[in-house]
C-alpha cells in the first residue's frame, strides 16, 4: 500500500512538473484520484435572489473516499468587479487532479468544461461589471426583472458540442487547452471561494444525498438559490443528461482557435470580438425573427413569474390571516377557560361555606339538644 501511494506520490509530481507554472498555481494539492468524476447532470437555475449575485455552476468535489456533487448556487463575490472562474479536473499523468475555483477580474481556464448559464468552456457570457453594477444576461441566467432591473439579451452559442464531461484529457474527456490570453488571466490577482462558498462545499460532503455512490451521478438537488439551502422551497432537481461517461472520441470540434475574450469587464472595454461568436452565416430576417420569438418567450416569462410572485404574496397574506385568526381563537379560548375555572372555584367556595354554614346549625341543634335533657333521679333543669 505504501509503495503504491508513493508510486502515486511521484506520477503526481512529475504531472506538476508537465503543467504550465500559470496553471500549476490553481492545483489544490493532495486532491488526485484515479476514476474520473461522473458527468454534469442538467439542471434548471434558481432565480438569481438579487442585484449582485454571480452564478457559481455545481461541480463534483471529491471526499473521503468517493465523489460528492456540491449544487451550483448565487453567490456574493468578495469584491464588487470580480468574477468566478470555476474549477475542474484535469487528466495528469493517470491521475486526476483538482484545480479549484477563484474569484478574479476576468474569468480565465476552466478546463473547457461547458458548465451552462454563460460557462459555455471558454470566457464567460453570463454577465459583466460596469462600474459598481454587475448587469445580466437574460438570455442564459434566470433573473426576474421586477428585481434585478440591471439587465441585457445577447443570444449565446455554445463554443462546443454538446457533451457533458466534467473533466479535462483522460478518456472521454474534454481536449480543450488554455488559450494565451487564459494563462495571462491566471497570472492576476486571484482571491479563493468565500467563506459561504466554503461552508457550502462541506455542507455537501457531509449529506449522504450528494454522495455519488448514492446518487449514481443523479443528485437529487443539483441546485440552490443560496449557498447551502440544499432542502430550501426553490432547490432546483435535475438529471443526468447522458446515462454513461462520453465515448474518447466525442470531443469538441468547433473550439475556435482564437475565442474571444470574456465579457467580464465594463462596456467601454469590452472589444467587438467580445460577443458570442456566431455559428456560420445567418439570415438576418431569420435572426430577427428568432430574436422576437426569444424576446416574446421571455416577456411570458416575466408575466408567469410575476403571476407566480403575486399568487405567492396573496397566499402569503391569507397564511397570516389565518395565524391572526387562529390567535385571536387561542387567545378566546383560553379566557373563556379562565372564565370556567373562575366559576367552578366560586361555585366551590359556595359549596364548602353552605357546607360549613349547615355543620355548624347541626352542631347547634346537637348541643341545644343536650340542654333540654332531663338528668337521671331530678328534674329538668330549670323548674
Amino acid at each position: 500500500m505504501r509503495i503504491a501511494r508513493l508510486i502515486c506520490s511521484l506520477l503526481l509530481a512529475v504531472g506538476m512538473l508537465a503543467i504550465p507554472v500559470q496553471s500549476r498555481a490553481q492545483v489544490a494539492v493532495g486532491i488526485s484520484v484515479r476514476v474520473g468524476p461522473p458527468v454534469l447532470p442538467v439542471y434548471v437555475q434558481p432565480i438569481c435572489p438579487g442585484p449582485g449575485y454571480i452564478w457559481v455552476p455545481g461541480y463534483w468535489a471529491y471526499g473521503p473516499g468517493d465523489y460528492f456533487w456540491v449544487p451550483g448556487t448565487w453567490a456574493e463575490p468578495p469584491e464588487i468587479g470580480l468574477l468566478w472562474t470555476p474549477g475542474y479536473w484535469g487528466w495528469q499523468q493517470g491521475l486526476y487532479v483538482w484545480y479549484p475555483g477563484y474569484w478574479g477580474p476576468e474569468v480565465g481556464y476552466y478546463g473547457g468544461i461547458n458548465y451552462g448559464f454563460g460557462y459555455t468552456g471558454v470566457g464567460f457570457f453570463g454577465g459583466y461589471w460596469r462600474g459598481g453594477t454587475y448587469y445580466y444576461n437574460r438570455a442564459v441566467t434566470n433573473v426576474n426583472v421586477t428585481v434585478v432591473r440591471n439587465t441585457y439579451n445577447t443570444r449565446v452559442n455554445n463554443y462546443t458540442t454538446i457533451n457533458r464531461a466534467s473533466f479535462n484529457g483522460g478518456p472521454g474527456g474534454i481536449s480543450a487547452r488554455p488559450t494565451s490570453q487564459e494563462m495571462n488571466v491566471a497570472r492576476q490577482h486571484h482571491v479563493a471561494m468565500t467563506s459561504l462558498q466554503v461552508q457550502h462545499q462541506q455542507g455537501a460532503s457531509t449529506d449522504r444525498q450528494f454522495l455519488a455512490s448514492v446518487n449514481h451521478g443523479r443528485p437529487d438537488v443539483v441546485a440552490t438559490t443560496r449557498p447551502g439551502e440544499f432542502n430550501v422551497r426553490g432547490a432546483a432537481r435535475g438529471r443526468v443528461a447522458n446515462e454513461e461517461r462520453p465515448s474518447e472520441n466525442r470531443k469538441e470540434k468547433n473550439r475556435p482557435v482564437n475565442p474571444p475574450a470574456n465579457i467580464g469587464r465594463s462596456e467601454a472595454e469590452r472589444p467587438p470580438s467580445s460577443q458570442p461568436p456566431r455559428a456560420g452565416t445567418v439570415n438576418p430576417a431569420l435572426e430577427q425573427r428568432q430574436q422576437r420569438e426569444i424576446e416574446k418567450m421571455r416577456q411570458k416569462q416575466d408575466a408567469e413569474r410575476q403571476k407566480v410572485d403575486r399568487r405567492q404574496t396573496q397566499e402569503r397574506q391569507r397564511l397570516e390571516q389565518q395565524r391572526a385568526e387562529q390567535s385571536r381563537q387561542e387567545q378566546l379560548q383560553r379566557r373563556q377557560q379562565q372564565q370556567t375555572q373562575q366559576i367552578q372555584q366560586r361555585h366551590d367556595q359556595q359549596a364548602q361555606r353552605l357546607q360549613e354554614r349547615q355543620q355548624k346549625e347541626v352542631e347547634r341543634q346537637q348541643r341545644q339538644g343536650k340542654d333540654k335533657k332531663v338528668p337521671e333521679g331530678g328534674r329538668p333543669r330549670g323548674h
